[in-house]
């Protein structure tokens, strides 16, 4: 790979920006938002503030671009500030419950199941299931629900899950084996199936 070619990593992206450089910073963002936006969704559910929250996440790198030192992984720089905001929308959503546009049960998909893919029986049992993984692992407690996120949907090693939470790594394989009885004891009914 020529040296112009070569791709610019994250730390000098955000050195980059923390100058001012609104290319660089938009680079980040392409590079990113998938990691954040399904980081938000897998923790708040679907709903409508997904987005406010990413955007939020986002706005932040660029206010703290000046400070970024690489000191750590971008993602797990990322990823905290991703949690922390996602802690701060959960908790308002605990003293506010009404508030929210959409209700957690009420929240099915409007898609029609492929009949040619699997007979209907099938998909609704398939849709229901799924739906019971998205509400069980919207029950579990924040931490054990992002180290569950980071580590199965995001692919995150236990280095990179406890230094997000600022935990030692013994710490998240603990956390992640309470969230895993947890969905367990949660979903018993689907798995003696």
């Amino acid at each position: 790979m020529s040296e112009p070619a070569k791709e610019i990593d994250d730390a000098e992206l955000m050195l980059r920006t923390g100058n001012g450089d609104i290319a660089a910073f938009e680079q980040l963002v392409e590079r990113h938002q998938a990691l954040v936006i399904g980081t938000v969704a897998r923790m708040l559910g679907n709903n409508s503030d997904i987005e406010d929250v990413a955007q939020q996440v986002f706005i932040r790198v660029w206010k703290g671009a000046t400070r970024y030192t690489p000191t750590a992984k971008f993602t797990t720089w990322l990823l905290t500030i991703t949690r922390n905001l996602v802690f701060n929308e959960a908790r308002r959503r605990k003293r506010h419950p009404g508030i929210t546009l959409d209700s957690q049960e009420g929240n099915e998909s409007l898609s029609l199941p492929d009949q040619a893919r699997s007979a209907p029986d099938a998909a609704l049992l398939e849709r229901e299931l799924e739906n019971a993984i998205d509400r069980a692992i919207l029950s579990l407690p924040e931490r054990q629900r992002l180290a569950l996120v980071l580590r199965r949907y995001e692919r995150k090693s236990y280095e990179e899950i406890a230094d997000v939470l600022n935990l030692s790594v013994p710490a998240v394989k603990s956390i992640l084996f309470r969230a895993r009885s947890e969905l367990r004891a949660a979903l018993n009914r689907y798995l003696d199936r």
